[in-house]
């Protein structure tokens, strides 16, 4: 059984850190992401980045977020600085991922997190 939980830390100038740590029965965990889902809004991909390093953030993110992974501890971070009330939204991690014992790979989301940012 697979499990991904997010958690966010505040950071001094306003930054914030998303985490996002898999566990359970992991054999090799392949991409992972950041989504988000703003209020009424549809749910956007923020940031990925794959096993071998390659990233790809959306437009919005204009070179203020990075994310990044410890393979260590099967863990995915989302660095988001000078943060606007427009990244008020519920941030889902996900990863693509072999569980043990498993002939395919399948994509896990988290429960996601709430980030409120207030003007």
């Amino acid at each position: 059984h697979v499990q991904l939980k997010e958690s966010a830390a505040v950071q001094s100038g306003g930054s914030l850190r998303l985490s996002c740590k898999a566990s359970g029965d992991i054999f090799s965990v392949n991409a992972m992401a950041w989504y988000r889902r703003g209020p009424g809004k549809q749910r956007d991909l923020v940031a990925s980045l794959t096993s071998n390093g390659d990233t790809s953030y959306a437009d919005f993110t204009k070179a203020r977020f990075t994310i990044y992974r410890s393979d260590a501890k099967n863990a995915t971070y989302l660095q988001m600085n000078s943060l606007n009330p427009g990244g008020t939204a519920d941030y889902y991690c996900t990863a693509n991922l072999y569980g043990s014992g498993s002939l395919a790979e399948y994509d896990y989301w988290g429960p996601g997190t709430r980030v409120t940012v207030s003007s």
